[in-house]
């Protein structure tokens, strides 16, 4: 890698810096990293006239998903992509969490040059993502305040200082597993099974990352969180607490940040149309990301369990995990490969009429929209979370304990010692949550919640008041910098 800056090639801007423009965002890859943060750049650049350049790493990504993203921002905000860097040292088969962070960090000098580049006028914030923020130092050494935007909830801020207290008197290399169970401000209390991948076990390599990430907490300005008071209260008010006791930096609740619908393609009005022929609240929509993969034998037991469960559905089918890994970027095969070909023998024929299955994609925020959904099956990816809360329509997935105990707009199966969910357990789990008791208390609250949802950003609404908080607090600092 070049040594200093000068040697290095320029990123692909849009358009320069301009001194208007100087909050900048350090998006990590991943569709769910970026999706919410180009949400919260439109905010900051339409609601509160603040210029902002978006930036984007070479690899571990879709550019054509990327793009797509990107091209919804307002002509106000720019972007630029930084020019790729080599992995070719990391070993074989590192999981994709370390690669991850690898790529942000050696990412820095570009971004160092990006920053420093000929614009005119300081940049005043820097906002990095989860994985991003290796980057603080560099906002500080340029004067810039430092933000952590969470595209994730309140709970995973928790898990990571709960992670430096335990490393707090820990040697240089000397990593401790989080407590099992591990109980979060509020009541909710994770199991081991619950927390997410790269958490559990001290000795997987990105844990390391992960302790390091969050000792770096304490250098941030303030943290942005893709969540809304009313959704995770008792860990907001302990955040605030903590913020006026000079414990732990501020915490803003600004979301929630849910994507925008897409255009209409042919594949996503034949999904739609379907939909218009079932019954208002009938159908049980399950997809679990565009970073997750069932393994085959999951692919199989959720078929299963589906077609026992007797009630309509639509399912948004992707191709299975062949090498065990629940990531699906990087690891499953090519977009010419069918994930219907997967499902069992019959399944299709037996199901007609009843259920629908689509491979790789379905327009989610109008399905979830759609009079006729009532239930979402997920892997409760936090986007996915806050798109089904927007919507009012509540969960299942197999660790949903956060939602569960906090919100209750969410139902979990029980999974076997080796994390598969039997089709017993997933007909189960759909029956309770279409005619149960407990799914007739979770559908009630979840339509609460999007009541909730929809005043956090209403004109005097909590996340819309503490968006304008950390805007008017970059002015300032940016007027004060000038002056000085």
């Amino acid at each position: 890698m070049p040594s200093s800056s000068a040697e290095l090639p320029s990123p692909a801007c849009t358009e320069e810096l301009a001194p208007s423009q100087k909050v900048v965002f350090f998006a990590s890859p991943g569709a769910g990293h970026l999706i919410p943060l180009v949400e919260l750049a439109r905010r900051l650049a339409v609601d509160h006239g603040l210029g902002v350049t978006v930036v984007t790493l070479t690899g571990m990504s879709n550019p054509a998903t990327d793009a797509a993203v990107l091209s919804s921002l307002p002509a106000s905000v720019a972007t630029a992509v930084l020019p790729a860097v080599s992995l070719d040292d990391l070993p074989r088969g590192i999981g994709f969490g370390t690669l991850m962070f690898e790529l942000v960090r050696r990412s820095l000098p570009h971004l160092r040059v990006l920053m420093e580049g000929p614009s005119g006028g300081p940049v005043t914030a820097l906002v990095c993502d989860f994985f991003g923020t290796a980057a603080l130092p560099l906002a500080a050494e340029l004067g810039a305040q430092g933000y952590v935007f969470f595209p994730n909830s309140f709970a995973l801020i928790s898990i990571m200082r709960h992670i430096v207290e335990l490393h707090g008197d820990a040697a240089p290399g000397e990593y401790r597993d989080l407590p099992d169970p591990f109980p979060l401000p509020g009541g909710p209390v994770l199991r081991h099974a619950d927390l997410p991948d790269g958490f559990r076990d001290r000795t997987d390599p990105v844990y390391a990352y992960l302790v390091e990430e969050a000792r770096r907490y304490g250098r941030a300005d303030g943290f942005l969180v893709n969540s809304f008071e009313e959704l995770e209260i008792a860990m907001a008010e302990k955040f605030k607490r903590d913020a006026e006791e000079g414990a732990f930096p501020p915490v803003y609740p600004v979301g929630p940040f849910v994507r925008s619908s897409s255009g209409e393609k042919s594949d996503e009005l034949a999904c739609l149309e379907w939909l218009d022929r079932q019954p208002e609240d009938s159908v049980v929509y399950v997809s679990f990301g565009s970073g997750g993969a069932l393994s085959v034998e999951q692919t199989a037991e959720l078929a299963a369990g589906l077609e026992t469960s007797g009630h309509r559905f639509l399912w948004v089918v992707r191709m299975p995990s062949l090498d065990g890994n629940p990531c699906a970027l990087g690891t499953i095969p090519g977009a010419m490969d069918d994930p219907l070909a997967w499902l069992p023998e019959g399944f299709l024929e037996r199901t007609r009429g009843r259920g629908l299955a689509v491979a790789a994609w379905a327009p989610q925020v109008r399905v979830l929209s759609h009079p006729a959904t009532a239930a979402f099956v997920s892997h409760c990816g936090w986007n996915s979370t806050l798109e089904s809360v927007a919507a009012g329509v509540p969960m299942q997935k197999t660790n949903a304990a956060i939602l569960t105990e906090v919100t209750s707009v969410a139902l979990r199966p029980a999974a076997r010692g080796d994390g598969l969910v039997t089709r017993d357990e997933i007909a189960a789990a759909v029956r309770e949550l279409m005619e149960g008791e407990k799914g007739s208390a979770a559908r009630c609250r979840a339509r609460e919640l999007r009541q909730a949802a929809a005043r956090a950003w209403s004109p005097e609404g909590s996340s819309r008041r503490a968006l304008g908080d950390v805007a008017g607090k970059w002015k300032e600092h940016l007027s004060t910098r000038m002056e000085g």
